[in-house]
């Protein structure tokens, strides 16, 4: 008796959830972690080798993981349902046995002028930033709003409705929630830049 319907399904899913985590920016040893799973454990998913994944309770503990929900991991499963549809590619794109470089993302500067991050970067510290990668769990981000502000502050968490962030003049102990309602785009800091 298969444990699968097809090897295919089981492919297609752990895809899924290998596209969450590259989102996310995790290894799978850093994503593993997260659950107690080793690198290679998390990549049995990832290669639809393991039955659990079909699991809820299995697709809740990965995801939760991720900072995402099963949902999620649904929703990129559906995206990426057909191989004839064409997915943005990073990094490297495969031709055969060949490998052509995907062009680099675009990254933008930003130069912090308060102290509300103190002591992850001070005023004056130069952040380099790449729009709409989502960032890990107290990683720096930068929040555009659909006010026209910006906020740079540390990511700690994200459900369907809010983001939770540290920072800002309450200071770095004190997560306060923003309503994604309000967020144009956010961006995860990839290099601090000191003056």
């Amino acid at each position: 008796m298969a444990r699968f319907e097809t090897n295919s399904d089981a492919r297609r899913l752990g895809e899924a959830l290998a596209g969450l985590r590259r989102e996310r920016g995790l290894s799978q040893a850093e994503a593993g972690a997260r659950v107690g799973l080793t690198s290679q454990g998390w990549g049995l998913y990832e290669a639809g080798k393991r039955p659990g994944l079909f699991r809820p309770d299995v697709q809740h503990r990965l995801t939760l993981a991720l900072d995402a929900s099963p949902e999620d991991l649904s929703l990129r499963l559906a995206v990426g349902a057909t191989p004839s549809e064409t997915r943005a590619v990073s990094g490297m794109q495969a031709k055969g046995r060949a490998f052509l470089a995907a062009s680099a993302p675009a990254t933008r500067r930003l130069r912090l002028s308060s102290d509300d991050l103190w002591p992850w970067a001070a005023s004056g510290v130069v952040v380099e930033y790449e729009p709409d990668r989502w960032p890990r769990r107290g990683q720096g981000c930068v929040v555009e709003l659909l006010s026209g502000e910006t906020l740079v502050r540390l990511y700690h968490s994200a459900d369907s409705e809010t983001v939770a962030l540290r920072g800002g003049p309450q200071g770095l102990d004190v997560a306060s929630t923003l309503r994604r309602d309000r967020i144009r785009t956010l961006s995860a800091i990839i290099a601090r830049h000191d003056p």
